[in-house]
């Protein structure tokens, strides 16, 4: 194709989707299941910070965990009991299982990786197991994690990261027929760490998956999940909470897929933003399929902006392929704090300062609620104090 086929008025096409293809036949992707995917770095072209997947993300900060030499060697953690937690080879059976990668991140991971961590649940009495890891560095490392919910289990996982890391990792979850799952993903690096991460779910028939995922800490923190409920009757709930300083970059990118008969989505993210250049974004995409009749599903993000010179960008989007749904719908809001929470605090003898951290609070809480460990619960609300004590200061 000419340059002067690829220009109108002086502007030149746009890669976004590959509509300025000019391969033969070529067929640009039309819904959010049919992007492309593969386990190999080299497959992916190289990121520029103009695609449509990345034009939102600072690129040049986490440019070694795209394309430089990853570190795929074992870590050390900690874990209560309560699962099976083992180190299993490249070629175990359940590699894969849950998905693929869908970016050229995600896949210099899923390259760079020698052994990934395997994480077993069996138990029908509820267990809590919490798997803390701690100062992995900061020399570029990838990881990659399975965690598996046999059926009819039911299970809290919470990973704790902490400490310096330079990380991409790929996240598997695979929650098996009736099983119950609530995973919660807690990110409180230091303020020189980055992360890419990508948590794949499979959800089967009559399967329950509580996905939660809580940003406190980093300088660029990029992590998407993308939950399939593929077994009929299948439940999924992804939620997210975020706070975000000066200089910090915190993204996710949500991906649910009602594939199966009579499956039920909540997605429900919250952020907080406060200083100088504080950068924040959500995007959530929905995709009810051909097969997925029954469907009941709704997403919904919410930004509370502290001061001035932050920036939060939330993107809802809803595909739906079949009439025989439930109901589906989607809300994005960002504003600052509501004036009549402010004045009835105040007029009930609050100060302004109170008032503001009691609002804050309130509206972070609803997530903090979803976890049900009471430990992590009170560790959480004592960060988010700290964090907005740290914006006063």
């Amino acid at each position: 194709m000419s340059l002067a086929a690829t220009e109108q008025h002086g502007a030149r096409a746009h890669s976004d989707g590959g509509w300025d293809s000019n391969a033969p036949g070529y067929v640009p992707v039309q819904t959010r299941d049919a992007r492309f995917t593969s386990t190999s770095h080299d497959d992916f072209p190289k990121v520029t910070g103009v695609e449509g997947d990345w034009k939102l993300t600072p690129v040049a900060r986490i440019a070694p965990l795209l394309d430089g030499e990853l570190d795929g060697s074992a870590y050390d953690y900690t874990v209560t009991d309560g699962a099976q937690v083992e180190w299993i080879d490249r070629e175990d059976a359940r590699i894969g299982a849950a998905g693929t990668p869908e970016d050229r991140g995600s896949a210099n991971a899923w390259s760079s990786f020698d052994k990934a961590l395997a994480i077993t649940l069996t138990s029908e009495e509820h267990v809590d197991v919490v798997l803390t890891r701690s100062g992995l560095g900061t020399a570029p490392r990838a990881a990659h994690t399975v965690i598996t919910a046999k059926p009819h289990s039911d299970s809290t996982v919470i990973l704790r990261s902490s400490g310096d890391a330079h990380l991409a990792e790929n996240v598997e979850i695979v929650v098996e027929a009736g099983a119950r799952l609530t995973l919660v993903s807690v990110q409180e690096w230091t303020d020189e760490s980055t992360q890419l991460a990508s948590h794949f779910a499979q959800v089967g028939r009559d399967a329950q998956l509580r996905h939660i995922v809580v940003t406190l800490g980093g300088s660029v923190v990029r992590l998407n999940p993308s939950a399939h409920l593929s077994g009929e009757g299948a439940q999924g709930e992804l939620f997210g909470l975020y706070f975000a300083d000066a200089g910090q970059h915190f993204e996710q990118r949500v991906y649910l897929h009602h594939e199966g008969e009579n499956t039920v989505g909540r997605v429900n993210y919250k952020g907080a933003l406060q200083g100088t250049g504080a950068r924040t974004v959500w995007v959530g995409d929905v995709l009810i399929g051909p097969k997925a009749s029954g469907t009941d599903s709704y997403e919904q993000n919410r930004n509370l902006v502290l001061s001035e010179g932050t920036r939060a960008d939330s993107i809802p989007n809803l595909e739906i392929e079949t009439g025989d749904i439930l109901g589906a719908g989607h809300a994005s809001a960002t504003g600052r704090f509501d004036d009549e929470q402010l004045f009835y605090l105040q007029a009930r003898g609050i100060s302004e300062a109170e008032a503001r951290r009691l609002v804050v609070i309130g509206f972070l809480a609803e997530i903090v609620q979803k976890i049900g460990n009471t430990e992590l619960e009170a560790h959480l609300h004592d960060a988010i104090e700290t964090e907005l004590a740290g914006g006063a200061a």
